[in-house]
């Protein structure tokens, strides 16, 4: 019976791991992880475009230029609206 015991327990030691090599790789994979987290938080605080990109006045023609663009009710002239108003409410006076 104890030849089976022995068996076992030799069994069962060589198919645990070792806790030291366990804790070394444990480790070594937290720090590459925190080294990965690092650049990437690093990466998202470039900016996408250098300053001034899109104030060059190429976008800026081009938003004023494209009449589907322009007209959409975040970016037409407040005062367009009343211009329009007046000059219609004008017109069928006359």
């Amino acid at each position: 019976m104890g030849f089976i015991m022995e068996f076992a327990e030799n069994l069962v030691l060589r198919l645990m791991e070792d806790p030291k090599e366990r804790d070394r790789k444990f480790r070594e994979h937290v720090y590459s992880m925190k080294d990965r987290c690092a650049k990437t938080k690093e990466m998202w605080s470039y900016p996408l475009r250098p300053y001034g990109f899109w104030t060059f006045e190429r976008h800026n023609a081009q938003l004023r230029w494209d009449p589907q663009i322009s007209q959409v009710p975040g970016r037409r002239d407040p005062y367009d609206d009343l211009l329009q108003d007046s000059y219609a409410s004008s017109s069928k006076r006359n």
